[in-house]
């Protein structure tokens, strides 16, 4: 009797140790998604080969001493750091102008224990995006403040300012594009069609083809027009999304961290679409869309094409498909599947991460990478996904 209940314990000890360590497990890809086990908390999970900012997010999160620093905290220093670098020239001060020259940036930051948001958009003359959306978050009752208001807001609470968000390298990108005729935009049934504004609307009846567009344009801007179509595109040849969008242009960098508690937060900063529209607000600062988390569940980041993708909220159905059962790699699917139904020629990805760790990505229309780093790892390591 004495013999069965050693060996019961023994046991019970075996499975809270395998409970206790998630053994790592790595999924075959078979059509845009990857899965992961997770290590030991924390975790820390970043669109893109963006290294230097998962590494920074770790040392916070996984500072020696007591449960560390919290999730947020991490989240807040990784895209900090980014801002910083210029990740890919699209974080952060100095990158995407609009079509005025200048780069304005959004920003996002949730608390996935308490559910709250701060987030800034279209923020003119302050550097520090995430640092921005996280004083929205501490001291105000609000989610999202824009413009210049979001700059005042966030000079007044210390960050700061006004500085300006242009770089040489922004400035030659910008003064290039104008000297191409301010090609490609994102104009769409606007007149002029191949040359820099100001535009003047195209007054296309609604359920009229492409073709009587064309016509229009044709009538209206004459030669200027020709050599600007291509089949299948008529009213966008120059404006295709495709030109528009890919990594170095239109880019986000989303985290996501799990700290030693099991605290969960998510965080994104970007200055946007190059060339964009001023005033545009992209999928950065919008819950749901770049990023989304819940202690509960789990947590997603995106990137990509954000004025399609803040469309259906990927990372919201990523994390409420994950509530519902899904494994990471089946939501991160689904949700980019929803998209790619409706719009074929879309760019963008998705990462998930559910609470014990087990992290995925899916991607459409491009090789999508994202970056994790966890207590079983020496470094961070990039994980490639293919569309």
């Amino acid at each position: 009797m004495g013999r069965s209940r050693r060996s019961y314990a023994r046991l019970l000890l075996l499975g809270f140790l395998l409970l206790r360590f998630s053994w790592c497990l790595a999924v075959a890809d078979d059509g845009g998604g990857a899965e992961e086990g997770g290590g030991i908390f924390p975790v820390v999970v970043s669109t893109w080969p963006f290294r230097e900012a998962v590494r920074t997010a770790w040392e916070v999160v996984s500072a020696s001493g007591g449960a560390g620093c919290s999730a947020v905290d991490a989240v807040v220093a990784g895209c900090s750091a980014c801002e910083v670098l210029r990740c890919d020239g699209t974080v952060g001060p100095g990158g995407s102008p609009d079509e005025n020259g200048e780069t304005t940036l959004d920003a996002l930051i949730m608390d996935g224990t308490t559910m709250e948001i701060g987030a800034v958009a279209a923020m003119r003359y302050v550097k520090d995006g995430i640092r921005a959306a996280k004083l929205v978050m501490d001291h105000t009752e609000h989610t999202l403040l824009v413009g210049e208001k979001a700059t005042s807001f966030a000079i007044s609470m210390g960050l700061a300012g006004p500085a300006d968000l242009s770089s040489p390298e922004s400035i030659g990108k910008w003064t290039i594009w104008r000297q191409n005729h301010c090609q490609p935009n994102f104009w769409k049934n606007v007149v002029p069609a191949g040359s820099c504004g100001p535009y003047n609307a195209i007054d296309v009846p609604s359920g009229e083809s492409k073709a009587s567009a064309k016509r229009v344009l044709e009538r209206t801007q004459g030669d200027i027009c020709q050599g600007l179509f291509e089949p299948n595109n008529l009213l966008e040849p120059m404006n295709s999304r495709l030109k528009i969008v890919n990594r170095h242009n239109h880019d986000t960098i989303s985290m996501a961290v799990i700290d030693k508690m099991g605290r969960i937060a998510a965080g994104t900063s970007t200055n946007g679409a190059t060339f964009k529209i001023p005033g545009r607000v992209g999928d950065g600062p919008i819950p749901g869309s770049s990023a989304y988390a819940d202690d509960e569940v789990g947590a997603c980041g995106a990137t990509g094409d954000g004025d399609i993708m803040m469309r259906f909220l990927p990372c919201y159905q990523v994390v409420e498909s994950m509530r519902r059962g899904m494994e990471p790699r089946d939501a991160a699917m689904d949700a980019i599947l929803r998209i790619a139904r409706k719009y074929p020629d879309f760019v963008g990805a998705v990462f998930a991460i559910n609470k014990k760790g087990v992290h995925a990505g899916a991607c459409h229309g491009w090789t999508f990478q994202y970056s994790v780093r966890n207590s079983s790892m020496q470094d961070v390591e990039v994980i490639t996904v293919s569309p």
